[in-house]
C-alpha cells in the first residue's frame, strides 16, 4: 500500500514564494511574495544567491503565519546543489532541527509528505523549504552559463526561485488540508540525456498516479486539476500517453507547473521550467491561494524529480525518475 491517509489532519498553514528576474516576468510573476531583478539576490555567487532564496522564503512564510523559529519543531529543506548546500547555508542561522532532503524537482512534495507524517507523530509545526537557481544548476549539471552553450529543444529552464511552507495541525486560517499522500518509487526508463528530464520523469509520474487511482478508486475527473511538476512539454505529452495506455485517456484537467511558470513566448525556456523551485513556487503562488479562496476544492499535486548528480551524468548513467503525490483539499469543504 502506497497511499497514506494521516490520522491527525495536517494543514498547510502558510507559505511564501521567491522568484528571480525571469520568474518575475513570467505568467505568475505578480503572484510571488518576493521577486528580484538581480538574480544574485545581493550576494557574490550564484550558490549564495540560492541560499538567500531559502532564507527569504522561510522568513516570509513565518511572518505571514505570525510565528517565530521557536514555534517550529523541525524543518525539512532541499535543493539541487551537492550536499543540499543552498539549504544548509540559507537556513544556518535558524536554531531549528534540520532534515536535509533530496528529491530533485520532487523535493517540495517530498517535504510536504514528511512534514505531514511528522505532524501525525506529534510535532505541532514543521517547515518545508526548497530552492533552485538556474546558474548554480547549469554550472553543476551542464555548462556554466558564461560558456554560452546551446540548449537542446528538449531542455528545460531551471527556475531561479523557491518557496517555504508551514505545516501543522491547526485548521484556523489554513490554506489547505493535506488529505492523503502517495510516496513515489524510482522508475528508470533508460534515459541518459540530462537535457531530456521530462522523458526521464514521465514514467514515474504515471506510476504514482496509477498507484493512487488504483488504491483509492478515485479518478482524474474527481479533481479540479491534477498538477505535475516539472514534466514540461515533452514530459507532459509522454505522461498523458502513458496514462491513456493504462486506462486513463483524455485527462483534460492535467496542468504542469513547468508550463505554468514562464511566458510561453520566451524562447529561452524550450520545453518549460524545472528545478526544486518550480513546482514549489507554483504551489505557493497559485494553487494554495486558490484553494484558500475556494476557487479550487480538490487537487492532486505531484512533483516529479530526475535523480541524477554531476558524477552520474558525466559517467553516462541513466536518469531515474521519481514522483511524490499530495492530495490537497480546501478547508471550506
Amino acid at each position: 500500500m502506497r497511499v497514506l491517509r494521516p490520522t491527525v489532519t495536517p494543514y498547510i498553514m502558510g507559505c511564501a514564494s521567491v522568484g528571480g528576474n525571469k520568474e518575475r516576468k513570467g505568467q505568475l510573476g505578480d503572484l510571488f511574495d518576493i521577486t528580484y531583478t538581480d538574480d544574485r539576490f545581493g550576494k557574490d555567487t550564484w550558490e549564495e544567491a540560492e541560499s538567500e532564496i531559502q532564507r527569504l522564503s522561510l522568513t516570509k512564510a513565518m511572518e505571514k503565519c505570525n510565528i517565530s523559529e521557536k514555534d517550529i519543531g523541525c524543518m525539512f529543506a532541499g535543493d539541487l546543489l551537492n550536499q543540499c548546500g543552498a539549504s544548509v547555508f540559507g537556513l544556518l542561522d535558524y536554531k531549528i532541527p534540520l532534515f536535509g532532503i533530496f528529491g530533485a524537482c520532487s523535493t517540495a512534495a517530498e517535504g510536504l509528505i514528511l512534514a505531514s507524517l511528522s505532524v501525525n507523530a506529534g510535532i505541532d509545526l514543521c517547515s518545508v523549504s526548497v530552492s533552485s537557481h538556474n546558474c548554480s544548476a547549469e554550472r553543476q549539471f551542464r555548462y556554466p552559463v558564461e560558456y554560452g552553450a546551446l540548449r537542446t529543444p528538449t531542455s528545460q529552464w531551471t527556475v531561479t526561485g523557491g518557496a517555504s511552507f508551514i505545516v501543522g495541525c491547526r485548521k484556523e486560517n489554513a490554506l489547505a488540508e493535506i488529505k492523503a499522500v502517495c510516496p513515489g518509487i524510482m522508475c528508470d526508463s533508460g534515459i541518459t540525456d540530462a537535457n531530456n528530464m521530462g522523458a526521464a520523469m514521465a514514467p514515474a509520474a504515471a506510476d504514482t498516479f496509477i498507484a493512487y487511482f488504483n488504491e483509492t478508486g478515485e479518478s482524474p475527473e474527481d479533481f479540479d486539476y491534477i498538477f505535475t511538476g516539472d514534466l514540461g512539454a515533452e514530459g507532459s505529452d509522454l505522461f498523458r500517453l502513458l496514462m491513456a495506455e493504462n486506462g486513463y485517456p483524455n485527462i483534460a484537467n492535467h496542468r504542469d507547473c513547468g508550463l505554468l511558470i514562464y511566458d510561453p513566448r520566451d524562447e529561452d525556456i524550450k520545453c518549460g521550467g524545472s528545478g526544486c523551485g518550480c513546482s514549489a513556487a507554483v504551489l505557493s503562488s497559485l494553487i494554495l491561494p486558490d484553494l484558500k479562496r475556494g476557487r479550487l476544492k480538490n487537487v492532486l499535486f505531484a512533483a516529479t524529480g530526475a535523480l541524477m548528480n554531476a558524477a552520474t551524468v558525466q559517467q553516462g548513467n541513466t536518469v531515474p525518475g521519481i514522483c511524490h503525490l499530495v492530495k490537497l483539499c480546501s478547508t471550506g469543504g
